[in-house]
């Protein structure tokens, strides 16, 4: 059975590939720039040129070619192997996916008798609690009902007496103003004595200003009369006897022909 030969990265096996690539392209250039044989097809090539481009082909070739050969040689040995590789990872696989399913399964039986287990717990509690939340709801409720009750009957008492004594004190306010009204009433009617005594009052005392006026008034017509009287008299005498051209005449008698002579 041939060896395996050296296993090499990609990038050593890809080299001597470009490697054979440029040798062949090397060896077509020189047959195709060969000198030609006259008559015929055939052409003359560098001996040395082409083998050693040749020898170049034979190296470069990789090893893998040899190697694949071995394989294709050991394809139903490979594919056996393979197959029974295969089966027993699926076995394995398998195997390994029950012991978990069954891990799961119990894991999830585990899990839900947990969770069963906390709610009947959680679900006691909430029932305590609400039970006891009751008790105290309704105990609060008794005593809150029991002292409004005490509070209203408190002030229902209250507003009676507050009833009563308003009631009182209305009365008390009635006769305060009724009695006040009959004052008030006595008020009015001395205010109506006293204005009618003040009108006649003003009348005596507008007739008494009005008589005083009227006396002086005719004390002062006496007056102005006799004044005017003593005017005309004194014109009178003043002009007597005067001249034609109203010259007054020469006084006579000791008088200087004046008014002011007839004046008393």
């Amino acid at each position: 059975m041939p060896q395996y030969r050296e296993r090499r990265n990609p990038g050593e096996r890809i080299a001597p590939v470009y490697r054979v690539f440029e040798s062949l392209d090397a060896l077509v250039t020189v047959v195709e720039e060969a000198r030609g044989v006259p008559m015929t097809s055939n052409c003359v090539v560098p001996r040395g040129d082409v083998l050693d481009l040749l020898d170049d082909v034979r190296e470069a070739i990789p090893g893998e070619l040899d190697d694949a050969q071995d394989v294709l040689d050991r394809r139903d040995e490979i594919v056996g192997e393979a197959e029974r590789e295969a089966e027993e990872t699926r076995t394995a696989a398998t195997s390994e996916s029950d012991e978990l399913l069954a891990d799961a399964r119990a894991e999830a039986e585990r899990l839900v008798v947990e969770a069963r287990e906390e709610a009947e717990r959680t679900l006691a509690e909430a029932q305590h609690q609400s039970e006891t939340m009751i008790a105290e709801g309704r105990r609060e409720f008794e005593e809150l009902t029991a002292r409004a009750r005490h509070e209203a009957d408190r002030l229902a008492d209250s507003g009676r007496a507050a009833h009563d004594r308003y009631v009182s004190d209305g009365q008390a306010e009635q006769s305060r103003l009724v009695s006040g009204t009959e004052v008030v009433r006595a008020a009015h009617t001395e205010a109506a004595r006293i204005v009618d005594s003040a009108d006649g009052e003003a009348d005596r005392l507008r007739r008494e200003c009005d008589g005083y006026v009227d006396a002086k008034l005719a004390e002062f017509e006496d007056t102005l009369t006799k004044a005017l009287r003593t005017v005309n008299r004194g014109r009178s005498q003043l002009w007597k006897g005067g001249s034609p051209n109203g010259t007054p005449s020469p006084a006579m008698n000791g008088r200087t022909g004046t008014g002011m002579d007839l004046i008393d």
